[in-house]
């Protein structure tokens, strides 16, 4: 297998986040989740008057609806048409594309999310990229740190492939599905239009056009 299978552009169509041009640089996640912040700033100092900096290196799209109970921490961009509801935690470190649903009680930390992403309820989510179209059920999370605090590795095939970051979620595809109250292991990457079944404790390389019935029973798309 190759390791490019679990590249970026693999796995994400860049046209959809205002990170595009800065993913391109870089050819894995673990290379991008230690610049989050960074890139953010970056974007922040190019958007246009559609976004209004209500405090400090805090960007939101005057289209979008902010709960008044959501928190919502530096640096973070809300994009066009994107909903904030209630009791939302961003803690900081956030991009969160068009036309997206950051949900009750949902916490961000270190993501970047693209655009039409859900996040609908009681998700968290952290050092992680979630690509265009993604959906992530209702109490569905992703794990960012193992329980050794070692660097994080990713299980691909027979393979472990090194990070050299203690801090890394999960990456999901274009048009990925993650069922209710599933569980995503620190370096957990999944393929585009691919099905993760509910109360899966998913960890590795999950290939794309796949449906993941269990952490290790997994089915192609017919």
């Amino acid at each position: 297998m190759d390791n490019l299978e679990l590249s970026l552009n693999n796995l994400l169509d860049y046209s959809h986040s205002l990170s595009g041009k800065y993913l391109s640089e870089y050819v894995f996640a673990w290379e991008v989740i230690p610049k989050i912040s960074e890139i953010i700033l970056e974007i922040g100092k190019s958007l246009n008057d559609d976004y209004s900096e209500i405090e400090p290196n805090i960007w939101v799209h005057k289209t979008a609806k902010i709960a008044k109970t959501a928190f919502i921490g530096a640096p973070c961009i809300i994009g066009e048409n994107t909903e904030v509801r209630h009791c939302a935690f961003i803690r900081g470190s956030a991009l969160v594309g068009n036309n997206c649903v950051v949900g009750n009680s949902v916490e961000l930390k270190n993501v970047i999310i693209f655009d039409n992403v859900q996040t609908p309820h009681y998700n968290y989510v952290g050092d992680s990229i979630l690509g265009y179209k993604s959906h992530m059920g209702a109490g569905s999370i992703t794990s960012n740190v193992k329980a050794d605090k070692m660097p994080v590795t990713v299980k691909f095939g027979e393979n472990r492939v090194e990070t050299g970051i203690k801090k890394f979620g999960a990456v999901l595809g274009d048009n990925v599905e993650i069922g209710c109250n599933s569980v995503l292991n620190p370096g957990t990457i999944v393929g585009r239009n691919t099905n993760v079944y509910p109360l899966t404790s998913a960890r590795g390389y999950y290939p794309q056009n796949s449906i993941v019935k269990k952490s290790d029973v997994v089915v192609a798309k017919k």
